[in-house]
């Protein structure tokens, strides 16, 4: 893969906008009644490449997904969504977002086509007490969400709302709010926080893009620092991720690629089971270690 395709630019900020009446709004084909309480994922969804490409971390998620039941319905928190304030995708049907440039035209002609859920959208704004949540019916699935949902779920055919990373707010803010989320796993929701632990394409080693498992020294160190509080279940340490060393602020130096793993790590339960897969690096300065809860 050449430079030039791997650039991605960033999305620009969301129009909000108000959701259409309650009477108006498409019911989920199974209510959100009582289920078995479902996992929760963290997704290292790396270059938009991995949409069409067929490799070691495109078979990660595909076999992660056979693990567990079909969901419901999915609830995403997406890297490429940030928005004064916290949004939820309201619409009936939420477009594809093609949020990058410099790629081949194939990525740009994917399209996924799952259907929106205002229900959903409204369930989460209900839950939700720690802020007020904003029902938008502009911004659609992004490639944070389609470009790894579509490997789990190829045929589109449950609904997908997204929720926004407020970038005003503090890692504490982002988890005090995905705890309230967690009631949805219990209700046939799978919850997916999409972004990259180890994340700063300004430092990316352009001639390694196809080297599998090559990461700097401090990469290296911050991804399995994360990894040991991830699996002694030390939140706290996580969302203090500023205080952590020169390593995390290199691996982290803007929070959005990181905050959907604290949106994840925040819907585990005490003795829950932890699985970690995909774990490895790419271009010296990624790494697309994923997380399975539950």
């Amino acid at each position: 893969m050449r430079r030039k395709e791997f650039i991605k630019i960033m999305a620009t900020l969301p129009l909000s906008g108000i959701a259409s009446p309650a009477s108006s709004l498409r019911k989920f084909s199974t209510e959100l009644t009582a289920t078995d309480k479902f996992p929760a994922l963290f997704l290292g969804h790396g270059s938009p490449m991995n949409a069409i490409e067929d490799n070691e971390f495109v078979q990660g998620f595909r076999k992660i997904g056979q693990t567990f039941e079909k969901p419901k319905a999915i609830l995403v928190i997406s890297a490429h969504w940030e928005t004064r304030g916290t949004f939820v995708t309201a619409m009936e049907h939420p477009s594809t977002i093609h949020d990058f440039g410099g790629f081949p035209q194939a990525l740009f002609d994917v399209q996924y086509p799952a259907p929106g859920s205002p229900s959903l959208a409204q369930e989460t704004q209900r839950i939700v007490t720690k802020t007020k949540v904003h029902l938008d019916d502009k911004w659609g699935l992004d490639h944070g969400s389609w470009s790894v949902v579509r490997h789990l779920y190829p045929n589109a055919d449950f609904p997908i709302i997204q929720m926004s990373i407020d970038y005003t707010q503090p890692a504490s803010y982002h988890y005090a709010i995905a705890q309230e989320l967690a009631e949805l796993r219990k209700k046939g929701v799978l919850i997916i926080g999409s972004g990259n632990m180890v994340h700063n394409l300004r430092m990316v080693a352009w001639d390694k893009l196809n080297t599998t498992g090559y990461a700097y020294e401090w990469a290296t160190i911050a991804n399995d620092k994360m990894k040991t509080l991830i699996q002694d279940g030390n939140h706290q340490a996580l969302i203090n991720f500023r205080q952590q060393g020169k390593e995390f602020d290199l691996a982290i130096p803007t929070p959005e690629h990181y905050l959907p793993l604290i949106y994840s790590l925040a819907l585990q339960e005490k003795n829950e089971d932890l699985l970690l897969f995909n774990d490895n690096a790419i271009a010296g300065s990624l790494t697309m270690t994923s997380v399975k809860i539950g």
